[in-house]
């Protein structure tokens, strides 16, 4: 055999790309060295501390048992870790997530507790799947279309939902299920004179410790300190003889493999939140990615990170899990731990594995209002404070767009709050974008230039029989109705009116309709002994113009490459 024989590789480079591509897991299996699997596993073990409260707090939030919990932050992180794009997220549960999951699937779920959790498994695959279509289509571009107001807006209305949902523990009464946001409050209300003050005594005594830590910044999680703290109050004052109620021990072992149970009827009643659900679980796992690459330098395929969370969410609707996204907490803490690969979310699963296996009894002592005190301050910092007053201050549309997210994600279903949220911000733009700014300028000077400066702000004199228009905003559908009212008004104001200058740079597009408004508005001055030009257009503009056969219609001579060509000429013209 020859030696270029002997050295030809069994796969091509563009069959390598290609697996690369799919399979992400080969580029960063490659880049591992003893040095950064040392610093992978110190990082896992700083994640298992951070990770083994989240779980069973977060499983408490959607309603399933606390293991579901932590299997969910076994599965879903190893499968991201795979086919995710990032090498720092960690996937599992997270809070606002877990809320929408206690709302869809209750929502459609019969009374008993299995037939919920078979309606939690279902959501979690459809979710998984919608989300895996979107990335095989390669629709990443879609959660651009959730802005980061409605984020904020859902999450803080979800933070009171969640903080809402916790009283019942922290109080250490019962009430009933499926209750409003309002009729949960009503109860409570009436449910004071059944108040436990040992239960009250330990929600507080966990936020106390979780707070102080926080402040002394230790370094253990300051929520599970607050747990432990929450733990050695109840024994010492002997909670479980006074009815504080204990979260139990968890089953050994792993999860068992269970296919969801399949209805047609079920499928379509979940199918709405479902899609809410896998939108609002992308838009947060891209943003994480975003947010820590900015850090880490790495570049992120929002594409490839569908195609992980969508195949996580799959996979762990057969073990167990409930629908899952990535978290801030646990990435921030991983990346700041020292993690170089997604090995890191590997060895933390592997570990809590370990502990499920070998320690099953971790959460048998741990009171129902330790974890309510400490899921509240959890829902207390989902609640962007500093951004919110930014908004307030100095956007008025975002504003509404706020406030209409918050107060639907409180009295609407969830699934509903999201998709008006969006809506409003979609209509908020729409109504921007429908009405371009059109102002009057004039020439500021003449050398070496014409320099055209708003007539209003620099107090300039127009020219005798020209108005000149700048546009800033594309000429679409949406806005050629504002456009021709702007133009008619300006010629109606000025009877003596011969010449109509339109300054296009601030244009970035014009549309069939716009095109036909134009030329019907040039015909319309036209008869009326006034003309319409046009300067100063981007080449791509000028491009549509003649595809849509407005050049032709009007005359290539009403277009001028710069208004120093148009000026010229009409100042020519008047003097003539």
């Amino acid at each position: 055999m020859s030696q270029r024989g002997s050295n030809t590789p069994f796969l091509s480079n563009s069959t390598r790309a290609k697996m690369v591509e799919h399979l992400p897991f080969f580029r960063w299996l490659k880049a591992s060295t003893s040095k950064t699997l040392v610093a992978d596993f110190l990082a896992a073990l700083t994640g298992l501390v951070v990770v083994l409260p989240q779980g069973v707090a977060y499983a408490l939030i959607a309603g399933v048992p606390p293991e579901y919990g932590l299997y969910t932050a076994i599965i879903v992180p190893i499968v991201t870790a795979l086919f995710g794009s990032s090498w720092h997220l960690i996937s599992g549960p997270a809070a606002a997530i877990s809320i929408v999951v206690l709302s869809v699937a209750s929502s459609v779920a019969e009374s008993t507790q299995t037939d919920f959790i078979s309606a939690v498994l279902l959501l979690t695959f459809l979710v998984g799947l919608i989300q895996f279509g979107l990335g095989i289509a390669r629709l990443g571009i879609l959660v651009n279309f959730i802005s980061h107001t409605v984020v904020i807006g859902f999450t803080a209305g979800a933070a009171l939902l969640i903080a809402t949902s916790q009283f019942k523990y922290v109080m250490g009464v019962s009430l009933e299920s499926g209750l409003s946001f309002l009729e949960t409050w009503d109860q409570l209300f009436h449910s004071l004179p059944q108040l436990n003050l040992y239960d009250l005594a330990i929600a507080a005594s966990t936020v106390f410790c979780a707070l102080i830590a926080k402040r002394l910044k230790s370094p253990i999680p300051p929520m599970l300190l607050g747990m432990l703290g929450g733990i050695a109050v109840c024994f010492f004052i002997q909670g479980t003889a006074h009815d504080v109620r204990m979260v139990g021990a968890m089953p050994s072992g792993l999860p068992a493999f269970n296919i969801p149970n399949w209805s047609q009827e079920m499928v379509s009643a979940l199918l709405p939140g479902a899609m809410a659900l896998a939108i609002l679980g992308l838009v947060e796992a891209v943003s994480i990615s975003r947010a820590i690459a900015i850090k880490s330098g790495q570049r992120i395929d929002g594409n490839q990170e569908f195609i992980g969370q969508g195949l996580a969410n799959m996979l762990g609707s057969f073990f167990s899990c409930h629908a899952a996204s990535g978290s801030f907490t646990r990435s921030g803490v991983n990346y700041d731990a020292g993690a170089k690969t997604p090995l890191a979310a590997i060895f933390t699963a592997c570990l809590l594995v370990l502990v499920l296996w070998f320690v099953p009894n971790i959460t048998a002592f741990l009171p129902l209002s330790a974890m309510g005190g400490a899921i509240m301050l959890i829902a207390w910092n989902l609640i962007d404070t500093k951004h919110i007053h930014h908004i307030f201050k100095r956007n008025r549309q975002e504003s509404i767009v706020l406030l209409v997210t918050f107060f639907a994600t409180l009295f609407m279903a969830l699934e509903f709050a999201i998709y008006l949220g969006v809506l409003v911000s979609l209509l908020m733009y729409l109504k921007r974008t429908s009405q371009p700014r059109v102002m009057d300028v004039a020439p500021k000077q003449y050398t070496p230039s014409i320099d055209l400066r708003s007539v209003e702000r620099f107090d300039l004199e127009e020219l005798e029989n020209l108005k000149i228009i700048r546009i800033d905003g594309s000429i679409f559908f949406g806005a050629v109705n504002h456009i021709q009212k702007e133009i008619q008004r300006r010629q109606k104001a000025n009877t003596h009116l011969k010449h109509i200058l339109i300054h296009g740079p601030g244009i970035n597009f014009i549309d069939l309709s716009g095109a036909e408004m134009l030329e019907r508005e040039a015909h319309r001055l036209e008869e009326e002994g006034c003309s319409l030009y046009f300067c100063a257009l981007k080449n791509t503009v000028m491009d549509e113009i003649r595809d849509s056969g407005l050049m032709e219609s009007i005359g290539e001579k009403r277009f001028f490459s710069t208004a120093d060509d148009a000026l010229t000429l009409l100042n020519s013209n008047e003097q003539t």
